[in-house]
């Protein structure tokens, strides 16, 4: 592929557990490296319905089916990258009693419990956290007037960063992070028209604009913007209506972002400047090896003709 042929692509994906999934046009790709150093591939196909590629419709369901392909990927990363450790650990007492109550399906359960309460820590975190302190802050310390979704705006940013900079010091998120840098590393590489080689990989940035990271700090700032017009009247009722809101704002930062992704100007780049910012904090750069596995990921998924992956 020559120079010339440089674009922007549809084609992307996440780091997981020692791995990372790409996904193309119709279909999508698991890589993860095994604790015996092999590189495993699974290939799955891409369903999408044709009302899910209309615009601001089409945020919506990819957030949701980012989530849940998080989720799946996520899991089925963990088995590939533990293998036999995963088997020979010794069940906890708990684990135990799961088995002994639930069988097959309790693994699927706790998932599934632990997804809930994830979802519902997000929402006190980001959603009710913010208000309150901001109604506690106007109430008794000083009147904020206008200020008070700005301020509440702040506080979420704050949340939403600290939170990064806490769990990047863990190590397995720092390797997944590495992973994430060898993801973006990738796409680069192949939109730019070079060969998919461990050395073209390696010199191309980690910071991209179609981050799933700068998507989120998109979400947060419209937030900003729309929440400023919901009432302050009751706290519960101010984050019940950011609930049902939220639908609108995730709709609108899809279409900000694929803009964003799409094009190459200084509206798009003031655009992407805080989230590509912020990915110093969710991406690494990544190793030789955890190249080769973003390779492995993309490759199958990349159509024979590169014009059905552009925007």
């Amino acid at each position: 592929m020559s120079k010339k042929t440089q674009f922007k692509t549809t084609v992307g994906g996440q780091a997981v557990m020692e791995g990372v999934m790409m996904s193309g046009p119709a279909k999508w790709c698991l890589a993860v490296r095994t604790p015996e150093g092999e590189v495993v591939t699974e290939l799955h196909d891409t369903r999408r319905r044709p009302w899910a590629k209309w615009p601001f419709i089409r945020g919506v369901v990819s957030f949701v089916n980012s989530l849940l392909m998080g989720y799946k990927t996520l899991m089925r990363s963990a088995e590939l990258a533990l293998g036999d450790e995963l088997e020979a650990e010794e069940p906890s007492k708990f684990d135990k009693w799961v088995d002994r109550h639930f069988g097959e399906a309790g693994s699927k359960i706790i998932f599934g419990v632990s997804g809930v309460l994830g979802v519902v820590l997000a929402v006190v975190l980001f959603m009710f956290v913010p208000t309150a302190v901001v109604n506690l802050v106007d109430t008794y310390l000083v009147q904020l007037g206008w200020g008070k979704s700005v301020l509440e705006g702040v506080l979420k940013i704050a949340i939403f960063v600290g939170y990064l900079v806490l769990v990047r010091r863990l190590k397995e998120i720092s390797r997944v992070f590495s992973y994430h840098g060898a993801e973006h590393k990738t796409v680069f590489c192949y939109e730019s028209g070079d060969e998919l080689t461990v050395e073209n990989v390696r010199k191309h940035t980690r910071f991209h604009p179609r981050c799933g990271t700068s998507f989120l700090l998109i979400v947060l700032i419209i937030s900003i913007i729309l929440f400023s017009v919901v009432t302050w009247s009751d706290p519960f009722l101010r984050v019940a209506l950011k609930i049902l809101l939220l639908p609108v704002v995730m709709a609108l930062a899809y279409e900000v972002i694929r803009l964003a992704g799409r094009y190459d100007n200084p509206v798009t780049r003031v655009i992407s400047a805080p989230g590509l910012w912020l990915q110093r904090l969710t991406t690494n750069e990544p190793d030789d090896a955890m190249i080769e596995v973003a390779i492995a990921a993309i490759q199958p998924v990349l159509p024979e003709d590169p014009g059905e992956a552009k925007w």
